[in-house]
């Protein structure tokens, strides 16, 4: 039998169509959190990271598959968990003390052993003296200190953390992390294992033993590598820019395969005796569709000629790190407008390099009206959703069409919360290429008059490079 604290065998997570169908968010999975480890998990914006977190907490029941605490089925368990937040979470109108103690209350726990347990917890992460202390009155650090010491304070076997650092800033994020390690290597928090959802590839190197990527439409592992590096990790060590270079090119070329650098993957989970067995984990009759349908990358014009732009002026090619870095940016930040450059056919990117392409080169000289012609080119080349608005909206008679149409369309195809970012991106590009106006009072689009085609030198400059409508 498995000695991990939790175990996923097989789970996926799909949601009902009103055909009869299933739109599926996370394929099937398995995955296993052991005690004794820090696990990071990673991966591009809307890929199901949080989705698999609540699963994984007990949150959230999957659509099939078996979730297992210590062996057993979580039917009926309560897994004694704890989650710290992205946002504090905290309620405004209780004091420091008061926050940490309010899970313990619902717990039921008598008030002297509770207020017993969160001062001590207070004390542990460093926040004695703001006891009677509202929310209101504490810096973005210290608040997410309570969140931390209200997760701590029910003594978790298991401690989640959904991006815990991403709100706050640069040098208050790393003094954090440095103290959480630190109640870690020195086993002053009762957690046997912590499962950290991050964007950020540096502090999932620098704290996990083990880091899990994800894939997306729909999630799935496309690796599992154990970190073998001793605490403290030195960030400009060989080892360190080996293994942080390999995850960016897991994350940014979701469609090679790359092999881990000299490191081992988790091995596949074995299903327990007893309680678990296959037939357990025989899915229910349902269709499942995976989603086929093209999703742009949320990033706006604006975001990706300033990379363009920026890119052209450096010479036509950078490191994916060290672009991340001069531009000051998260990669899960940059990755979107890289993401599109590549799909509009302005940029390629290859073993963490990004390469400006001539068309780039192209529009990043060109002037304002010039680069409406060769992004609506670009977009009407290589954007699906966009050439069925064009050819839509020109066999109209009207021209125009009702938004409910494109909405009904992406329903089809993407998870409820993404139909309107999907939306959102396709509106922001198209109105900018003068494909089509939007109309939000009336939702509808409207056949625009298209941007004045290239002067004739222009054309025949850019011919070789410039996709054609």
């Amino acid at each position: 039998m498995s000695d991990a604290i939790i175990e996923a065998v097989g789970i996926e997570k799909s949601y009902p169509q009103p055909d009869g169908t299933r739109i599926q968010v996370v394929s099937q999975t398995n995955l296993s959190i052991e005690p004794g480890k820090i696990i990071a998990l990673l991966g591009p914006s809307g890929c199901g990271k949080s989705t698999l977190l609540r699963i994984l907490s007990g949150l959230s029941k999957p659509t099939a598959g078996m979730l297992a605490w210590h062996g057993k089925p979580l039917d009926g368990q309560t897994p004694n968990v704890a989650i710290v937040f992205q946002s504090f979470a905290l309620f405004p109108w209780l004091t420091v003390l008061e926050n940490v103690e309010a899970p313990l209350e619902a717990r039921a726990v008598a008030a002297v052993e509770r207020r017993k347990r969160a001062l001590r917890t207070l004390d542990t992460v460093g926040l004695d003296g703001f006891e009677t202390a509202y929310p209101k009155e504490l810096s973005g650090g210290m608040k997410q200190r309570v969140g931390f010491a209200r997760a701590l304070v029910v003594e978790p076997e298991v401690l989640f953390m959904d991006e815990p650092f991403s709100a706050l800033d640069v040098l208050t994020a790393e003094n954090l992390r440095g103290e959480l390690l630190e109640l870690w290597l020195n086993k002053k928090m009762p957690t046997k294992a912590i499962f950290i959802v991050t964007h950020n590839i540096e502090e999932a190197v620098m704290l996990a033993d083990r880091v899990i990527v994800l894939g997306r439409n729909p999630a799935r592992i496309r690796s599992d590598l154990n970190i073998r590096l001793q605490h403290p990790r030195d960030r400009k060590s060989p080892r360190f820019l080996e293994l942080v270079d390999y995850i960016y090119k897991v994350m940014t070329e979701p469609d090679a395969e790359h092999a881990p650098p000299d490191a081992e993957t988790t091995a596949e989970i074995v299903l327990p005796a007893g309680g678990l067995t296959k037939d357990t984990l025989r899915k229910q009759p349902a269709v499942v569709r995976t989603t086929k349908y093209q999703m742009l990358p949320h990033a706006r014009v604006g975001g990706i000629a300033g990379l363009i732009e920026f890119l052209h002026d450096g010479g036509g090619h950078e490191d994916l790190f060290r672009l991340a870095e001069e531009l000051v940016m998260d990669v899960e930040d940059l990755l979107p407008i890289i993401e599109a450059c590549v799909l509009l056919g302005f940029a390629t990117l290859k073993e963490g390099d990004v390469q400006i392409t001539p068309l780039g080169s192209a529009f990043a000289e060109a002037d304002i009206q010039r680069r409406k012609v060769l992004f609506r080119q670009a977009a009407l080349e290589h954007v699906t959703i966009l050439k069925q608005i064009d050819s839509i909206l020109k066999r109209k008679s009207d021209h125009s069409i009702a938004d409910e149409f494109f909405h009904d369309i992406l329903d089809e195809h993407f998870a409820e919360d993404e139909v309107q970012r999907q939306f959102e991106t396709a509106m922001n590009w198209g109105r900018h290429a003068e494909i089509f106006d939007y109309d939000r009072e009336s939702g509808r689009l409207v056949q625009a008059e298209p941007p004045a085609p290239l002067e004739p030198a222009a054309e025949s400059q850019n011919s070789a490079t410039t996709p054609k409508a």
